[in-house]
C-alpha cells in the first residue's frame, strides 16, 4: 500500500522569483511599450527552486497523494506596504524600513491615514510582544489580480499535469488580504484578528497534512514565509516533527536575512524535521510509486 505523501509549497509566485527576461511578459503600460514586467520582491535562487521543484514533481507525481500552494495575497493598501506609512517628515517610507511601536510613538513614522494611528500602534506592541518578527515594510508585492500574483509557470504546468494524472485538485490556500496584519504563515497571521477567521488558526490545513505519512515542504522565502509556516506546522506535529521533510533546494532566503533562515534550519533540525534534496525526495517519490 502506498504512503500517503503530501506536498506543501509556499508562496511559488512570480514576485517572490528572479525571473529572466523571457519569463517576464511585455507590461504594456510601460513608457515605450516595450519593459517587461519585473518581480517586485525577488529572492535570489528562487527561480532555479522552482524549476528543480516542478521536475521532481513531473518525475515524481505517481508517488504524491496530495499536493497544497499557498498564495500571499495582499491589497495595495497593507500595514507592511510603502502605501500605508508616512516619514516623520511627510515623506514617502522606503521599502525594507523597520517601523517599531516606539518609532510611531516617537512619531518617526505615521500611518497615513491619522485616525488609523492607535490601531497601528496596537498591533505593533503585539507583534513585537510575540517576539517572532518586527514589522518590515516590504515594497507592494502578491498583490491580488496581479500577474506577480500568478504562481511560477514552470511549476505550475508542473502540477497541472499532476491533477490531469491524478484527476485530483491542488488545494491553494490564499493568505494576507487583511491590511491590518503581516501573514507570513499559512497556518495563521502574525496577530490574528479576531474580527477575521481568514487570519486565525487554518485548523483545516493542519489536519490535511497531518492525514500524511510524510509532508515534503519547499517555497519561498526560507527566510520568512516556509520558516513561518513550518514553525506553526512544527507546534502541531509534535513528537511526530520525523514527518516533516524540507527540501532544502527548493528555498532560498530573502538578501539580508540568510542569518534567519541558518537559524530556522538549525532549530527544526534540533525538533527531528528531515532535510532532503529534490533529488532525494524523487527517489522517495519513485519507490512509493512503485517504479
Amino acid at each position: 500500500m502506498k504512503d500517503r505523501l503530501h506536498l506543501l509549497v509556499i508562496d511559488p509566485q512570480n514576485d517572490f522569483c528572479d525571473l529572466p527576461p523571457e519569463y517576464r511578459p511585455i507590461d504594456s503600460a510601460s513608457a515605450d511599450g516595450q519593459a517587461r514586467r519585473a518581480p517586485t520582491l525577488p529572492v535570489a535562487g528562487a527561480h532555479a527552486d522552482m524549476q528543480r521543484l516542478a521536475r521532481l514533481i513531473e518525475r515524481g507525481r505517481d508517488g504524491l497523494a496530495a499536493i497544497t500552494i499557498t498564495l500571499d495575497s495582499h491589497h495595495r493598501y497593507h500595514i507592511a506596504h510603502p502605501t500605508f506609512w508616512l516619514a516623520g517628515d511627510g515623506g514617502p517610507v522606503a521599502p525594507f524600513t523597520e517601523i517599531t511601536a516606539q518609532d510611531v510613538r516617537a512619531a518617526r513614522f505615521l500611518p497615513r491615514h491619522p485616525q488609523a494611528r492607535e490601531r497601528a500602534l496596537a498591533y505593533l506592541d503585539a507583534l513585537e510582544a510575540a517576539g517572532r518578527y518586527r514589522l518590515m515594510v516590504w515594497p507592494v508585492h502578491c498583490e491580488i489580480g496581479t500577474w506577480g500574483h500568478n504562481v511560477h509557470d514552470d511549476l505550475r504546468a508542473a502540477y497541472n499535469r499532476w491533477e490531469d494524472a491524478a484527476l485530483g485538485v491542488v488545494d491553494k490556500i490564499a493568505k494576507g488580504s487583511n491590511p491590518w496584519t503581516e501573514h507570513y504563515s499559512a497556518v495563521m497571521a502574525e496577530v490574528p484578528d479576531e474580527a477575521d477567521p481568514g487570519t486565525q488558526l487554518n485548523m483545516q490545513l493542519i489536519d490535511s497534512l497531518l492525514q500524511a505519512d510524510r509532508v515534503y515542504i519547499a517555497g519561498e522565502a526560507g527566510s520568512h514565509c516556509v520558516k513561518a509556516t513550518t514553525e506553526h506546522i512544527a507546534e502541531h506535529f509534535g513528537d511526530e516533527t520525523d514527518r516533516l521533510v524540507l527540501i532544502s533546494d527548493c528555498m532560498s532566503p530573502v538578501a539580508g536575512f540568510e542569518a534567519q533562515q541558518g537559524a530556522f534550519f538549525e532549530q527544526m533540525r534540533e525538533l527531528g524535521v528531515r532535510f532532503a534534496t529534490a533529488d532525494e525526495v524523487l527517489q522517495e517519490l519513485l519507490l512509493n510509486a512503485g517504479r
